[in-house]
């Protein structure tokens, strides 16, 4: 058997697309992994997704529908026939139709969750109702979970029954008649069980577990820190709602960290491809006009020191040296702060010794700078004071730049705010101001020297 290489199997569709060889393209497309059915999905014109969605029924459709990121699905919802797009989204997991639904405005949603069925309407809606970004709104109702009173056998029989239509049988999560989470069994455990052991002896009773309130953060931080493939949800009364599985848990860290490089690069809410230039332009100028006006502080101490610059116009060509090279530290210094606030390894390593750290970082890498501007300047420019003046500032300032870079996130911490807040930018521009007046005021001490 000749077996095609990924781009040549899409060709090879896209002809039996074009010959209208319709049985064959349905066959050979429902080889393809669900990842690989939405890629190519999502890259056929519009007239040609037509006509797929006619050759496939509403549940195969739904599997490559869950492989599309939320922006692509919602385009392509909008294609669909209402009855077929509704009975498409019933099997969809819970917690896929919420997403979907929460991004289409309310008529769009609520037209489809009229046409669904009324249980599969009631679940989404429960998840709906949570506020976005916690354990709630990211939970899927179709979890497998066992009464404690069962033996294995009835276990057994159960997963059998339920395993299709739940997303993970990994964790089997075991509750009381109160449907009240007590414990765990894993699905090793339960399958070289005795089939008469009761449920309640084979669980694991130190079961961890998330409120339905529970940011997504801090849910992906306890599956991350415990290495799980899912986390059960639970109510304020100990109720299991849902789990959160893994998979969803990854798309929160890379939305986390969308979100957190839109922060640092004061480009917040800018970061999407997706987003128009009008939408890009109105999220990102304010943090530029912000720092415009910073910027004009830095022009300001540049004023104030004109008198030395007239004297020694040399000064000037190691400007953009200083100020470059100070925001680079500062915001290693911010990037290293940020990120263990991030995975909350920092506060383990104890908050004064990283900024300790930090400090003698910035003090050899300006140690090093200085040295060499000491060896390169006077033979490139003839003048060994100016070297020392430049050496001497651009020492001071790297020491600066990684404390200002390393405290600034601290603080923001403390206070409570998301610490990627501190942007790069912000950093750099006030790294800027200080290292030209530490620049000048030392070259002013020194100008009779110069």
């Amino acid at each position: 058997m000749v077996r095609l290489n990924k781009e040549d199997y899409a060709h090879h569709l896209i002809e039996l697309l074009n010959k209208n060889e319709n049985h064959l393209f349905r066959e050979s497309f429902l080889q393809l992994h669900p990842t690989d059915q939405a890629e190519y999905c999502i890259n056929l014109e519009k007239e040609q997704r037509q006509t797929l969605y006619h050759m496939l029924d509403p549940e195969e459709m739904a599997n490559v529908f869950q492989a599309l990121d939320l922006h692509e699905q919602k385009d392509i919802i909008l294609e669909l026939d209402q009855p077929y797009a509704s009975e498409m989204v019933t099997h969809l997991y819970t917690d896929d139709a919420a997403d979907l639904l929460s991004q289409l405005n309310k008529s769009e949603a609520h037209a489809l969750l009229k046409a669904m069925d009324l249980e599969d309407a009631n679940d989404v809606y429960e998840l709906m109702a949570y506020p976005p970004k916690t354990a709630g709104a990211l939970m899927t109702k179709e979890f497998i979970s066992l009464a404690s009173s069962h033996n294995a056998q009835q276990a057994i029989e159960q997963l059998r029954e339920e395993a299709p239509n739940a997303e993970t049988i990994y964790y089997l999560y075991v509750v009381n008649e109160r449907e009240q989470l007590v414990g765990v069994v894993s699905l090793r455990d339960l399958l070289t069980a005795q089939s008469n052991e009761v449920i309640q002896n084979l669980m694991s009773s130190r079961v961890v577990s998330v409120d339905s309130v529970t940011k997504q953060e801090e849910v992906a931080k306890i599956i991350k820190k415990y290495n799980f493939l899912a986390a059960p949800v639970v109510s304020s009364d100990g109720t299991l709602l849902g789990i959160v599985t893994v998979d969803d848990v990854i798309d929160v860290l890379e939305d986390e960290a969308t979100e957190d490089l839109g922060e640092f690069t004061a480009a917040r809410g800018a970061t999407d491809i997706h987003v128009s230039a009008f939408t890009a332009a109105k999220l990102r100028s304010p943090w530029i006009v912000l720092l415009m006006f910073f910027g004009l502080l830095t022009a300001g101490v540049i004023e104030q020191f004109e008198e030395t610059l007239n004297q020694i116009i040399l000064l000037a060509a190691f400007i953009p040296l200083l100020m470059g090279s100070a925001g680079n530290a500062g915001t290693q210094s911010l990037a290293v702060v940020v990120r263990g606030l991030a995975l909350g390894t920092l506060e383990k390593k104890g908050l004064l010794r990283t900024l300790f750290k930090e400090f003698c970082t910035g003090m050899m890498i300006g140690f090093i700078c200085a040295m060499t501007l000491l060896l390169i300047i006077p033979i490139f420019y003839g003048s060994f004071m100016v070297a020392v003046v430049v050496g001497i500032s651009i020492f001071c300032s790297l020491s600066v730049a990684t404390i200002v870079g390393a405290t600034v996130p601290l603080i923001i911490h403390k206070l409570k705010i998301d610490p990627a807040f501190a942007s790069g930018p912000f950093i750099t521009t006030v790294n800027d101001i200080l290292g030209l007046l530490i620049y000048f005021t030392i070259a002013t001490s020194l100008l009779h020297y110069l």
